[in-house]
Parts: structure tokens; sequence; C-alpha cells
């Protein structure tokens, strides 16, 4: 159990001692993991009792060293929280003291994997949401019991909970619908998925020293059939590996999903089905939100909703853990609906019709796309007629594919451009094969960047850049007309770019 804090001693807590337990139940099953293979391995070396003694010695040394070294963090980790800072002491040798102001702290996100939960660990990070090397801005505390990180939470966020509550609409914003799963397969996890467990069958049967056998084996399933049949085949089963392979990651990242809006005007997030997960976020670091569209849930019609807010950073561990995540994709009614409830705006800022832009963006795109869908053709072509006819008849091919290709999604990035006002808000849309939606707050853009290529300015073109603290920090406009993108940029935020503007009749 977490220590209680000793008045004696400063009120300083410990970790729970179960986070040793926890090191070496997983360093076990690193243990069989590795050690699966590598007795394989060495069973055909030496004999099997020598093999199975060497890699038992092995294990037992890996997890003997891993808990005694985990013992002694669990030794030398104290925490404390003051009344003015967060403080966290770790180390043997090399001791650290590091201090978090509270009034800085921004975030306190609670994450336990399934060895935690059964344990009734949490592992705590507290944020300040700054942007600072060596991961100064945060204190991780790994592990804590459920109650303990419950209660870090909401003490080290109870500043909050002094503002004004006048029209506060506190609750559930949005719940899961088990029937957004049905978006699972289109996303471009799948082929990824695919690809990925074409290539662990190869890998296991090597390890099992099978790979020929397998290769052979698929290789009878296919005797007498074409080449193109071959492919056509095992792409649809690598394709259906991937999405069932996407169907269980959706169900592992957003089982149980709820957002809501605590008193105070904290957004939390919490999601998970193994690995759970809880995010909290600020309102008054909120500067807008992202509708994103990728190609295949934009085809269904349906979208994911993501925050625009300042300190909001990918974790680099967890690499499922995207911070900014407000909504899984869902049908694109409900992802404006959330929007609304999120932004505490009448309607959603990410419905309002945007200002279309120049026919010269999409000559633009068009340029751009059958350009680069042409450089594989002229090489081939190029090389064929140097070598070998073969790669003639290649290049045929890749134009007949890679043109008509090209020029939808050249007319589908142009149709994507747009920008526009949505009462406190600018809106900016772009993107073809992932189209996304800002809705960034028009009191939180700090400054506007102005670009115009030369061929820009032969087309009468230019593309704005809004600076803001918040999400990737710059959302541009691109190729709008020059005219109408610097009106709609000195309307967006008044007085910020007219005294660079020249008045023209």
């Amino acid at each position: 159990m977490s220590a209680a804090p000793d008045p004696a001693d400063g009120g300083w807590r410990r970790l729970d001692k179960r986070t040793v337990l926890a090191t070496a139940l997983l360093m076990a099953g690193v243990s069989v993991g590795g050690g699966v293979p590598a007795f394989l391995g060495l069973a055909g070396a030496m004999a099997v009792w020598q093999a199975f003694a060497l890699v038992v010695a092995g294990a037992a040394l890996l997890v003997a060293g891993a808990t005694a070294a985990d013992y002694v963090r669990w030794r030398k980790t104290r925490y404390r929280i003051g009344p003015d800072h967060a403080e966290l002491h770790t180390g043997l040798l090399l001791v650290k003291r590091r201090s978090l102001a509270r009034e800085r702290i921004r975030s306190v996100d609670l994450t336990a994997h399934p060895l935690l939960r059964v344990l009734g660990l949490v592992k705590v990070r507290i944020g300040t949401g700054e942007h600072t090397g060596g991961g100064e801005s945060t204190l991780e505390l790994d592990a804590v019991t459920r109650a303990e990180g419950e209660r870090l939470r909401r003490e080290l966020l109870d500043r909050t909970l002094t503002g004004p509550q006048e029209g506060r609409d506190d609750g559930e914003l949005a719940a899961l619908d088990p029937a957004w799963i049905r978006y699972a397969p289109v996303s471009f996890v799948a082929p990824a998925l695919g690809g990925a467990a074409a290539g662990a069958v190869l890998q296991v049967s090597d390890w099992f020293g099978a790979r020929r056998e397998v290769i052979t084996w698929i290789g009878d399933r296919f005797h007498d059939t074409s080449p193109l049949w071959i492919v056509v085949v095992l792409t649809a089963a690598a394709t259906l590996a991937g999405a069932v392979g996407a169907l269980g990651l959706w169900v592992e990242m957003w089982w149980n999903y709820r957002l809501e809006r605590e008193p105070g005007g904290t957004l939390r997030v919490r999601r998970g089905l193994l690995t759970a997960r809880s995010v909290s976020i600020e309102e008054r670091r909120l500067r807008g939100v992202e509708l994103v569209e990728p190609l295949g849930a934009r085809l269904c019609g349906a979208a994911r909703l993501d925050a625009v807010a300042t300190g909001l950073v990918k974790d680099q561990e967890d690499k499922h853990a995207d911070l900014r995540a407000l909504l899984p994709t869902a049908p694109r009614a409900v992802a404006d609906a959330v929007a609304a409830r999120v932004l505490r705006a009448p309607a959603a800022p990410t419905g309002t019709p945007l200002t279309a832009h120049p026919r010269a963006a999409r000559t633009r795109r068009l340029r751009w796309a059958l350009g680069a869908a042409l450089l594989p053709v002229l090489v081939l072509a190029v090389l064929g007629a140097l070598l070998t006819g073969v790669l003639l008849y290649a290049a045929a091919a890749c134009a007949v594919v890679l043109l008509p290709l090209a020029t939808v999604l050249a007319l589908d990035a142009y149709r994507s451009l747009g920008h526009g006002l949505g009462g406190d808000y600018l809106l900016t849309r772009s993107g073809t094969l992932r189209r996304a939606t800002i809705a960034l707050q028009r009191g939180g853009v700090i400054g506007w960047t102005v670009r115009q290529s030369y061929a820009q300015r032969r087309a009468g073109l230019i593309t704005l850049t809004a600076t803001t603290a918040a999400g990737t920090g710059a959302y541009a406009v691109h190729d709008a007309d020059e005219t109408e993108g610097l009106r709609f940029a000195a309307e967006a935020v008044p007085e910020l770019l007219e005294p660079f503007l020249e008045a023209r009749t």
C-alpha cells in the first residue's frame, strides 16, 4: 500500500510497494517470451537439458536483477504535495530532486496497464504543459494505488474549482457507442497491420526453423494459379488480417470511453480495455478543436475530434496515448455535436460553411499530382528504352494506374480547401488522405505569417499561417485568393495585420 505521510518526515510519501512485484512479474513474462525462441535456437547446438538450464539461469538472473533494481528505486523514491509545490526525490548514486510549482501544473494523467490494474495500481503523470527537454516539466509516480492517484488528480487540479460556476455545463459530454467500431477497418491502420501480420508469420516460422516449409506450403496451395490471382488472394488475406487487427486495436484503445466535464471546467477523457487511461485537459488551455477525416472514414461520413490546447504532446512511451483525442471516429453529426459541447458554443464551428479557394489553387494541385505521377513513368520509360522492353510495359501500366489516381486526389484536395469565420473561431480546412478542419479561437492567434511564392504571385494566391501557442503552433490557410485572404486575416483578428496592409481602390 502507498505509505501515509509521516508528519515527522515533512509529509513525504512512498510509492506503493507492489510496484516491485509488478516489475518482477513483468520481467518474468519478458523472460518467457524471449526464452522460448532462445531455447529452440540453442537446443539444436547442444543437449536439450543444457539449453534449458542455460535459458532458465539467464531468465532467473534477469528477473532477480530487475527486481533488485526496482526495489532500490522504490526505497529511494519519495514524493510530497505541498501547498505551493509538488516534489519528487529519487535516485541512489545520482540523486534527483525535482519540484513543480502547483500553479503551473496543467495536467494529471492516470495510466494502468493490465498488470497494474490487477494489482490496483496506476501510474500518475503530473505535467505543466510546457515543451522543455529532458522531461523537466513532468513528474511521474510509478506506481501508486488507484485511490491515491484519484486523490492526487483532484488535489492538484482543485484550484480550478474556485472559479466562477455560472453557466457551467458539467457532466457527460459523450460516451461510447459500440456501433462506432464499424469505422475501424477503414482506417489506415488496417493495411499496416496486415503487412505486419505477414511479416510476423515469416519471423515466427524462422524462429522454429520452418520458414522454407511455410513458403513451400503456400506455394502448394497456389499450384497452377496465375501470378495475378496469387497477388490478389494474398492481398485479400492480408487485408482481412489487418481489418481484424484494427478491430482489436480499436477495442483496446476506446473501450469504456467517456468524455465528461468536471466541476471547475476540466475536460476528462477516460478510455481503454486492457490499459486504462485518464487524461485531463483544463478548459482555459483549450484554444479550439480539430475535426479529422481520414479518407476511409470520410467516405463513410465519419470523423474524429482532437483538442487544440497548450501543452498537449504525444506520449513517446505509449504510442496509443494521444493526449489530444477527444472523440474516436464517429458519425460526422456526432463529432460536430461534441465539438459544440466541448467549446460551449450554440452551434458547432466545424459545421460553418467555408469560402472556396480560386481555381488557380486547383491548377497548382493538378500540376503537383501529375508531376509526381509522371516521374516514375518517365524513369521506367527511359530505362526501358535503354535496357529492356519489359520496363516499357511497366511504364505504361504505371501511367494507366497513377495518372487517373493522381487526378482524382488532386481534385479532392482542391475541394477540401476552405476557410471562414464561425463566431469566436476562425476555420481552415485542407488535406485529402487526411482532411482536417481546424476551429481555432480567434483570441488565441498571436500572429500571422504571410507567404507568397513566385508561382503564387503570378496566380494571385497567398498562404496565411495563424500562429498560436496551442496545438502544433501554426495552422495554415493554403492558396487563398490574395485580396480575400488578407481581408479574412484582418477580420479574424482585428488590429493585428492592418498596420502591414496597403489600402487598395
